[in-house]
Parts: C-alpha cells; structure tokens; sequence
C-alpha cells in the first residue's frame, strides 16, 4: 500500500472524502492520507489470515474483521483501517460512528515496501495506546518473517519473530494460532 497525503481537511471533510471517493483514508491531526495499492501477494496473505481466524473463532466471543473496518484510536485521534482487526467480547463502536471500531484485541498488519516503517515504528505507536490491544503482529510479504508482539502485565512488549514456514504463531489471548505455511500459502518466497 502507498500513502498520498491529501491537503489539511476537517473530520467531516475526512469523512465527506471517503464517501465521495470510496478510498480508505487514514486521519490524523487535520492530515487525510489515501491507502491504495494493496498488492496481490499482500491481499493473498490477509485473506489467508481471515480464513484461519474466522474458523478457530466462531465459536469464542472474538470476531476477525478485514480492513474494510475503521479503527479509531481515541487517545491520539488516528482514524485507520487495520489489515486484519480481531475484537473480543461486546464491540465497541464510536457514538457518532457505528462504522468505527473502538476496541481491538488483535491487530495484524501485512507490511508493504511504502509503509513499512510506519507501521513498525509510528502506526504501533498509536496502536500501544488501545487498552483492549494484547497482541500486534506484522507480517512481511516478500519472505518468511513475521513479528509478533504482546502485551505484557507490566505494560512492556514482548517481541517473538519467526522465520520459518514450520513455525506456528501463538495468539492467546485470542484462543487462536496461524501456522506459516498456511499464512504464505500460494505465496513465493524470495
């Protein structure tokens, strides 16, 4: 995915352009930031993803939602759309818009070229500030590598990589697990 950053605009200009154009847009602080470009590798491992969660989740409290869903992350006011969002127990919408998930347990992004470091690095900045937030993982698309951050009860994070398609992700506090080779299923690998 690429970002084109659009002039300053108002929430509800943000809004008015999302319903104008039908494009995701990230909002943050007046900034309108369009997210297109998704790739074909990059949409093959989030549906892969869906497909493993929505199975071992449906009969547990947690629902796994694709990036057609806003997030908003009230403490620092950034309105995104996570690749892959996972909820667990009564959702939480914004008041003024239903349409907006407020309460995340699980938030796994699959990194493209563009975007990389800000979703490592900026985009995780916001997403540590979301109460609910136990585990975030991203997820590369070019290799086998993937990065596996959780919550600890001191308020630190605990990184775990995996590198190898035998590996088998432990998401917990989701009652769930992704296997890499079901994650890069159909994918080439460099």
């Amino acid at each position: 995915m690429s970002a084109e950053a659009i002039p300053s605009k108002t929430f509800d200009e943000y809004l008015a352009i999302e319903k104008e154009t039908g494009i995701k847009h990230e909002y943050y602080q007046g900034k309108v930031y369009a997210m297109t470009g998704a790739s074909a590798r990059h949409n093959l491992i989030v549906s892969n993803i869906i497909a493993s969660l929505h199975q071992q989740l449906r009969q547990s409290p947690c629902r796994v939602f694709p990036s057609d869903l806003r997030l908003q992350i009230s403490q620092t006011g950034l309105y995104t759309y996570p690749d892959i969002s996972v909820a667990c127990g009564t959702l939480e919408f914004g008041s003024e818009r239903p349409d907006t998930l407020l309460n995340s347990t699980c938030l796994i992004e699959v990194l493209s070229p563009s975007i990389e470091n800000y979703d490592r690095g900026m985009k995780f900045e916001h997403y540590r500030t979301i109460s609910s937030l136990q585990i975030y993982l991203v997820i590369a698309q070019d290799r086998c590598h993937c990065e596996l951050y959780l919550r600890q009860t001191d308020h630190r994070w605990l990184l775990i990589e995996f590198w190898s398609l035998e590996q088998t992700i432990q998401l917990e506090a989701i009652n769930a697990q992704l296997k890499l080779n079901d994650v890069y299923e159909y994918i080439e690998l460099a």
